[in-house]
């Protein structure tokens, strides 16, 4: 059993975790440079439905708070006792469940189980799967708002794309990649249009026949860059940017596939799964609920690993050594994550969080219509550097930018729409997103890989929000 366990294709490579830390580390480092050559200033806030907002025009200078640059290296620790501190330790145990429970459904061969079941029925219709795939975690994204609950399925695709005969960054490309995607093409998603638009008073959900021509042409193109880079590592193999590392999950053989172990635990795990994208489904629509979906997700998923291992015959200690070991795998990407927590962190300590956006609105306030709407979309992807939450942003921007829209002759609806665009897009391609780094942690890709493979529809992105902005723009894009 040991010999196996230590055959977990689950963990963080060296390579990729150093890279990450000194990336992030530079973050952090020109968060707290920002701290010293910005002044700070705060604007009062207000409570509102239970969500603190901004009151526009309340901006003032502040005296400079004493934070030596040591705290900057120390802000990793800071975060577990800050604002953010439910939040990290959250994700650090759902980090640690997913890796144990991953493991354990490798050493009771349900992974490869459950592999072969999918890649006979689809090993002749691969890019019809890879369409469905791409598709299902866009929509539930863009019309449902389901994003960090999601992130967990990346352990099944990156395997199974492999065992297609692609690689691990096809697998993040019909997983991960759509989800963002899909939450920066949002339709119906509440927590950035919903959220958004209740701030700038427009009518729920309005404006959505122009949102969907966007989301369909964002699913073209996102399939057709998967489906090209999947077609090319087909043709050869050695023009994988992530060859170098993939694991391949063999599938069980004829043998293993008569086991009736591995069957009773492959029904019992995925009977888990149903019950936990419906309660995801549920709490989808009910906001107030969605602060528990993620932990109560990682805890569907344990239970779910340690059933199928008791199912498989594993026993008690088999079960035990294989959760330790895999949250073991993935524990170094706790301190990532505690990383990029601290970008926001030390802009915060410092105080020039609302400084930044002070600075922004003033130029907002003194561009032309086009001008203040692109002003806008910048303003986002500035903010979600330092803030990764869509509708922390939108409490944050939202009761600024409103008036401001007002002023400058751009409508309500149109600020909505720069906030979505800012907000999404630069989730994918931020390392200071926790949820990236969590998404990689899963696989052997290292962050400098991830940006190889989607720079170039980051590119074709940043062409196409401009142009549909633009054009929002240009036809007064409404109500109002």
């Amino acid at each position: 059993m040991k010999e196996r366990v230590k055959d977990s294709s689950m963990k963080i490579g060296a390579e990729a975790f150093i890279l990450s830390v000194v990336i992030i580390l530079l973050l952090m480092i020109t968060a707290g440079v920002l701290t010293l050559l910005l002044p700070s200033g705060s604007y009062d806030r207000v409570v509102a439905d239970g969500r603190t907002m901004i009151v526009p025009g309340s901006f003032r200078n502040v005296e400079k708070p004493a934070y030596p640059f040591w705290r900057w290296f120390t802000a990793p620790v800071e975060v577990f006792a800050g604002p953010d501190a439910l939040a990290l330790i959250t994700l650090s145990l759902f980090l640690l469940c997913i890796g144990g429970a991953f493991t354990i459904l490798e050493q009771a061969g349900v992974i490869r189980y459950l592999l072969a079941l999918v890649v006979r029925r689809f090993s002749g219709r691969k890019y019809l799967l890879m369409g469905i795939l791409i598709f299902s975690f866009m929509f539930l994204s863009s019309f449902l708002g389901i994003y960090e609950a999601m992130v967990p399925l990346v352990v099944f695709i990156v395997p199974l794309a492999v065992s297609l005969g692609w690689d691990s960054l096809v697998g993040l490309g019909m997983s991960f990649l759509p989800l963002a995607f899909g939450f920066a093409a949002a339709v119906t998603n509440p927590f950035t249009i919903g959220f958004a638009q209740r701030i700038a008073e427009l009518p729920l959900f309005s404006g959505a026949w122009y949102r969907i021509i966007f989301f369909i042409i964002v699913y073209a193109c996102v399939l057709l860059y998967v489906r090209a880079y999947a077609r090319r590592v087909e043709r050869d193999p050695a023009r994988s940017l992530s060859k170098d590392h993939d694991h391949r999950v063999e599938t069980v053989d004829s043998r293993e596939e008569g086991n009736a172990g591995i069957r009773k635990a492959s029904v019992w795990f995925l009977g888990v799964m149903v019950v936990t994208l419906s309660f995801i489904l549920v709490t989808s629509r009910i906001p107030s609920l969605s602060a528990v979906a993620f932990p109560v997700m990682a805890l569907l998923f344990l239970v779910g690993g340690i059933g199928a291992g008791m199912f498989s015959g594993m026993g008690g200690k088999g079960v035990g050594g294989s959760f330790l070991h895999g949250a073991g795998n993935l524990a170094p990407g706790i301190l990532l994550v505690a990383m990029a927590y601290s970008v926001k962190h030390i802009i915060d300590m410092g105080r020039i969080t609302d400084t930044i956006l002070h600075a922004a609105a003033l130029r907002i306030a003194g561009a032309p219509t086009m001008g203040a709407a692109f002003l806008v979309y910048l303003l986002t992807l500035i903010m979600n550097f330092f803030i990764g939450s869509a509708s922390a942003k939108a409490f944050l921007m939202m009761p600024i930018l409103t008036p401001l829209a007002d002023l400058v002759g751009i409508t309500r609806q149109t600020a909505v729409l720069a906030f979505d665009f800012g907000d999404g897009f630069s989730n994918v391609f931020f390392p200071s997103n926790p949820l990236l780094l969590i998404a990689l942690s899963f696989t052997v890709v290292s962050y400098p890989t991830w940006i190889r493979f989607t720079w170039k529809l980051q590119a074709l992105m940043l062409g196409l929000t401009s142009l549909f902005l633009a054009v929002a723009v240009f036809i007064g894009f409404g109500p109002f």
